[in-house]
């Protein structure tokens, strides 16, 4: 083949290729329920599922088969009132938002400018799903407002999932967080609180993808990390070299393994029922 043929045939390939990707199909607008936490800086983490595969195999079904980390910028007064009603329910694990409908990955596409920057939805005191519901008082059908994204993946069953206990970092100022990282049935959802000693990270630090990795632990919900634990990791900093770390494990703030099964299930699986 003649090199002017290679060219036309691999610019060909690549109109292909854009032409598929501007293209491709959007998510339908879905509720998104997320995991609200932190005490000085407002977090959000979408409550994922996977629930089976398409008929390709290259794809999960389930419109929240998705990992998404965000940091929300309350106003004084929302914060004012979050933090009213966790003072006076200091027994409260944590509390969900309930959204109103809408595109999920558009609160972290494009990278550099996200279509969505805002949705509208009701905070409640502990699990939005139990019954009854504790919506807080000044913030039903209020607008969350999105300070940066931490993390937003869609989940690739054709990923290869770690073998060892993986984690995001996540935090600002003074607090820290671990949220396990999510890649394929069966695989369970958990953000805990935690200390770092041998490590001093920035905000800058924090602005990145933080990989934290426990290497003696197999990455399955008997292993996760529990209050009060000591541990040696390992901690990525975005492209950075990995290095060594030690962790004091707080509280756990949430954790789900059965809406992560496939197919899923809303009855307390063994390890829930151990919390």
């Amino acid at each position: 083949m003649s090199h002017r043929r290679i060219v036309v045939a691999a610019a060909f390939v690549l109109m292909l290729s854009l032409s598929s990707s501007s293209t491709a199909a959007e998510d339908r607008p879905n509720t998104h329920n997320m995991l609200l936490f932190g005490d000085k800086v407002v977090f959000l983490s979408h409550l994922p599922m996977f629930d089976g595969l398409n008929a390709a195999g290259d794809e999960f079904k389930s419109p929240h088969r998705y990992q998404v980390i965000l940091v929300a910028a309350f106003t004084p007064k929302q914060l004012d009132r979050y933090v009213k009603d966790h003072k006076a329910h200091p027994d409260a694990r944590f509390y969900t938002v309930g959204p109103d409908e809408f595109v999920l990955s558009r609160l972290f596409t494009p990278e550099s400018s996200p279509k969505l920057t805002a949705f509208n939805a009701t905070v409640f005191r502990g699990h939005l799903e139990s019954e009854p519901q504790h919506p807080v008082s000044g913030l039903k059908d209020t607008t969350i407002k999105i300070q940066r994204v931490v993390h937003g993946r869609k989940f690739d069953p054709r990923a290869e999932k770690p073998a060892t206990l993986e984690y995001l970092l996540v935090g600002e100022g003074e607090e820290r967080f671990l949220a396990h990282a999510i890649f394929g049935p069966p695989d369970f959802d958990q953000v805990v609180s935690v200390e770092l000693s041998g490590q001093k990270l920035t905000d800058g630090d924090l602005a990145q993808d933080i990989r934290v990795v426990i290497p003696d632990r197999e990455n399955i919900a008997a292993k996760r990390l529990r209050p009060g634990q000591r541990v040696n990791a390992t901690l990525q900093v975005g492209s950075g070299a990995p290095t060594k770390a030690k962790l004091e494990v707080g509280r756990e703030i949430y954790f789900e393994e059965g809406e992560l099964l496939v197919p899923p299930t809303f009855d307390p699986t063994e390890e829930e029922e151990k919390n």
